[in-house]
């Protein structure tokens, strides 16, 4: 008898239950996997934008105009958007122990290199870097979690490790100011200091990847053979459910690739122009130093991850993820009306709010409408694909929000224009859904 055969005899009920086995399984691979990849996830995140707070210092010491300051933030997608369909690639040559820790460290050594910053040109090619360093992390990690989780588990699986994003975001809040107000220390500026200190952990964590994350199921030692057979059948059943497989080609030019695309193009555009101009725009509204509007955007941070994973498991419940995306947009939009109409803190700074916790909570929910018709290596391609346009999205907002700011005097007119994206989005997401209920229906004539 084979080790898989009692996987099989087992099995998954229609219901999407495990068995004891499964149920073991994915409990180990919950907590020794999305632990140590939340970390890094949420140490990229707080490398990418922590120019916001930054920019309240170093926009005056290095006289960088919006513009300036908004095309830097933006190159950083730039180059990342045009390294990531190849770094996943590699992903997969090489395993995902080594090509993420060695993601982690290049990217570690440049954030840490921002604080040598003295012209816009330097900023300009740090910014590169760094985007060209990170590349292939979050849809690696993407894909990487797609080998271990069964469908029915996947939106928990990816708002788990993604509730790093908010929570990051929280820390990075909270510990703003703090480093901020270390100016002069040591003969560095504060902006330089948190450069140092947030650009750290992900030099540390490139080792810790390296030394415990295995490349797939078949190298996990922490496994049972009937618990690895379990989930080697799960994933191998998922592979011929349906979709392409390892046809790369084929699902780069199926049109739900770039529709997806589009989406995140819309999504990530929208938010990334806000949250690098957050701390400026929320020091105007309240009028409160850069500390307290770290706590500020801490506690956003901290309800944009329960929005995450309660929208996450919903979705999962529920097995519908199309609605579960379009209403936080339609959510997103509202919030940008109103900051674009009004000049009110008590009535701007919740909408604000409520547009961080809308843009968290369809993150689970988005990324599992992949897997719906993508498999195998061909996910891996597509995945990247999908974010590399929406990472052109993460270029044009934040420098459209600084030209705009330069052009008007203010963040105001900015926010207004950031309806656009959120409502186009919702539309794209409410037309597949149209179509896949069309195909489903077409399949059971």
């Amino acid at each position: 008898m084979s080790a898989i055969e009692p996987a099989v005899r087992e099995g998954v009920s229609a219901s999407g239950s495990a068995p004891a086995i499964g149920r073991a399984a994915m409990r180990k691979a919950t907590w020794r996997l999305i632990p140590l990849i939340a970390l890094g996830y949420g140490t990229a995140y707080m490398d990418r934008v922590n120019i916001s707070f930054a920019s309240l210092q170093m926009n005056g010491d290095l006289h960088f105009s919006a513009s300036i300051y908004g095309l830097g933030a933006g190159l950083f997608f730039l180059s990342y958007a045009a390294c990531e369909v190849p770094s996943n690639l590699l992903l997969c040559r090489f395993g995902a122990r080594r090509w993420l820790s060695r993601i982690m460290i290049t990217w570690g050594v440049l954030a840490i290199a921002m604080m040598f910053v003295k012209t816009p040109m330097q900023f300009y090619v740090l910014r590169f870097l760094l985007g060209m360093a990170e590349a292939g992390f979050f849809p690696g990690v993407v894909f990487y979690l797609m080998q271990w989780f069964p469908p029915e588990m996947r939106a928990r699986a990816i708002s788990r490790f993604y509730v790093s994003l908010p929570l990051g975001s929280a820390v990075m809040g909270a510990l703003a100011g703090a480093l901020l107000n270390l100016q002069g220390k040591l003969g560095l500026a504060g902006w330089q200091w948190l450069f140092l200190v947030e650009g750290l952990p992900a030099i540390v964590l490139s080792v810790a990847f390296l030394v415990w994350l295995p490349d797939g199921p078949a190298d996990a030692k922490w496994l049972t053979g009937d618990e690895r057979a379990w989930v080697l059948e799960q994933i191998r059943v998922d592979a011929c459910s349906g979709g392409h497989t390892h046809d790369v080609g084929r699902a780069l030019l199926d049109p739900r690739v770039l529709q997806i695309g589009l989406i995140f193009f819309c999504m990530l555009g929208a938010n990334y122009a806000y949250t690098f101009s957050a701390p400026a725009i929320l020091i105007k509204l309240t009028g409160w130093n850069a500390t307290n509007v770290g706590f500020l955007i801490s506690g956003m941070g901290l309800l944009g991850a329960a929005g995450m994973i309660l929208n996450a498991r919903h979705s999962d419940r529920r097995r519908e993820r199309y609605w579960h995306v379009a209403i936080p947009f339609f959510i997103l939009t509202g919030g940008f009306l109103i900051g674009g109409l009004s000049m009110a803190a008590w009535l701007v700074v919740p909408a604000l709010c409520f547009t961080t916790v809308a843009y968290m909570a369809l993150l689970g929910p988005v990324l599992a409408i992949p897997p719906l018709f993508l498999k195998g290596k061909s996910m891996a391609a597509g995945i990247a694909a999908m974010n590399t346009v929406g990472m052109l999205g993460g270029f044009v907002g934040p420098y459209w929000m600084g030209i705009a700011k330069d052009m008007t005097g203010d963040y105001q007119h900015g926010i207004l224009t950031l309806t656009v994206p959120s409502l186009a989005a919702a539309s794209i997401v409410l037309w597949m859904r149209r179509v896949a209920r069309r195909q489903t229906a077409a399949s059971m004539i």
